[in-house]
């Protein structure tokens, strides 16, 4: 049988595929490749994919109307997820970017996963759902439904949804809230690598918080064991949906992140020290003890062997 994964050409979707593949499954990566960064990763990662007979590629827009109808006849018989308009910022300036991919496509997954009969479906959430919560490490039982981001509100709508499905129709549904996930082949929107590409051009950086925002920094590597965790492990039960917090368990602060980059690059940032923005929260912690007790999730990468790995990859990937 064949396993889906949406969004393949996307940083962590790129990573998930070729861990599952380097044990034997079969996928198709469905992406619709589109602007809202430079395709030339994209098309980098998913020359790398296509490389490996296991893997079949469809150009697609998970969002559009009919999309579960062109995959019910691919053998597909599991789903990842992770198919998505992305960052928090974004979300203020382009929301219907957000309603069309976020909530539309997560309803044609949740009609495929239906049409199919899929033994476990599992998607992509955010920690960005923990909103307005204060109280740390943010646990799967804390409430989520004070979104300070628009993005962060259609993370949340995705996990109602799903757990709508799970209750109507018995569908497997495991939704991961991924906390700041960074590494090799990340996505060029993310902190790191702008502070990275503007640090080796001699350029300044806009530290946001002061420097004093932390975050739940969680390397691509321990990302992936996670998600996979999550695949082997379906939920079962009446409303057979469970819903973890994937990150390190491990916050560490923007001045802190910056000066361990600083280090691997071996090159001082010129930084502006600047307000929170708008959508932004002050910290995230995850706490993981629900995915280490169900999942067998156990992130080991440090900062500094997370952003040592970065580094080696970035300095190569540019001078090429």
């Amino acid at each position: 049988m064949t396993l889906l994964i949406t969004g393949a050409a996307g940083f962590i979707g790129f990573h998930t595929a070729r861990a599952l593949m380097a044990r034997g499954e079969r996928i198709v990566g469905v992406d619709n490749l589109n602007s809202y960064y430079d395709r030339r990763l994209k098309e980098t990662r998913l020359d790398l994919l296509k490389a490996d007979e296991r893997f079949t590629f469809i150009g697609a827009d998970i969002g559009e109307d009919g999309f579960a109808e062109t995959l019910k006849d691919k053998g597909i018989d599991r789903i990842i997820h992770l198919a998505a308009q992305a960052g928090v910022r974004y979300s203020i300036e382009a929301p219907r970017a957000y309603t069309a991919s976020n909530l539309a496509g997560q309803t044609e997954i949740l009609e495929l996963a239906r049409a199919i009969g899929a033994k476990h479906t599992v998607y992509a959430s955010s920690s960005s759902v923990y909103g307005r919560n204060a109280e740390v490490p943010f646990s799967e039982e804390h409430r989520t439904d004070h979104p300070v981001s628009f993005y962060g509100a259609t993370k949340k709508s995705c996990e109602v949804m799903s757990e709508s499905y799970a209750s109507l129709y018995a569908l497997p549904l495991t939704g991961l809230r991924f906390f700041t996930v960074y590494g090799p082949y990340g996505r060029p929107d993310m902190a790191y690598m702008i502070f990275a590409r503007k640090i080796m051009a001699g350029e300044s950086i806009d530290v946001f918080g002061e420097g004093e925002m932390a975050r739940d920094f969680t390397f691509i590597d321990d990302c992936v064991a996670g998600i996979i965790g999550a695949l082997d492990n379906a939920p079962t039960g009446d409303v057979p949906h469970e819903v973890y917090n994937l990150g390190n368990d491990s916050p560490e602060t923007l001045g802190d992140f910056i000066a361990t980059l600083e280090r691997h690059l071996g090159k001082q940032a010129k930084r502006n020290l600047m307000p929170m923005q708008p959508g932004d929260v002050r910290r995230t912690w995850a706490n993981i003890d629900k995915a280490r007790a169900k999942l067998g999730y156990d992130p080991k990468t440090s900062l500094g062997e997370g952003l040592a790995s970065f580094v080696d990859w970035y300095k190569e990937y540019t001078a090429n």
